[in-house]
């Protein structure tokens, strides 16, 4: 979607500025990233940034598994680790972390979760949190996003010229198109497949992303 490229760029760049502090400090950074309740932005991010750990939405986790995860990187002899948490993660038991707002229930602080219990765990992890929140729906935007928004802007263009209404436009099968909402709303949210080639890359690149 538009903004995904953008939103998927900041989180890198900060990845890059988190490990420099990390392995100076010799700490575990975790860093919290939005994406509701699917995690390709985490997921991404985590691959592109040379996360050790990413916890998505999507696929159950243990915190056995993250730490035995960040030992190895250890073993390995490295002195620091990169977490990254999409903000829809639950605890392992299935319970959410949020915040009651007046406009409703907001996901965080699942960051802060993890570095308390990772510290419980090993002292020596000495995590530290950053949450990026609205940092990544602003700023200057990716030229893919650019690109993108320039050509879905034409084609919306051309449908309503042809007299079509109820309609959304889309990237599909290498091609800009058209579909009926009815459509998207049979869909729903797109979710990372547990199964899929962007899970199986950070799989074999060695991430823990859950069991």
């Amino acid at each position: 979607s538009v903004g995904f490229s953008t939103a998927r760029d900041v989180c890198v760049e900060a990845l890059d500025r988190l490990d420099s502090t990390a392995s100076s400090h010799h700490r575990v950074m975790i860093c919290e990233v939005m994406g509701r309740d699917a995690g390709h932005v985490a997921l991404h991010s985590a691959i592109a940034g040379g996360a050790d750990v990413c916890l998505i939405p999507e696929i159950p986790y243990t915190l056995e598994g993250v730490v035995r995860k960040l030992h190895l990187v250890r073993e390995q002899g490295r002195d620091h680790g990169l977490v990254v948490v999409a903000e829809g993660v639950k605890t392992p038991d299935g319970q959410n972390i949020s915040v009651a707002q007046v406009d409703g229930v907001r996901y965080g602080g699942i960051g802060q979760y993890m570095s308390a219990r990772l510290n419980e765990i090993d002292p020596r992890f000495s995590t530290r949190v950053t949450v990026l929140g609205h940092v990544q729906r602003g700023g200057v935007p990716a030229a893919h996003d650019r690109l993108a928004a320039s050509c879905f802007g034409v084609h919306a263009v051309d449908v309503l010229a042809q007299g079509k209404t109820d309609r959304m436009v889309v990237w599909k099968s290498g091609s800009i198109t058209d579909v009926g909402l009815d459509e998207v709303a049979a869909i729903g949210t797109a979710k990372v497949d547990p199964n899929g080639m962007i899970v199986k890359t950070a799989r074999g690149l060695g991430m823990y992303v859950g069991e």
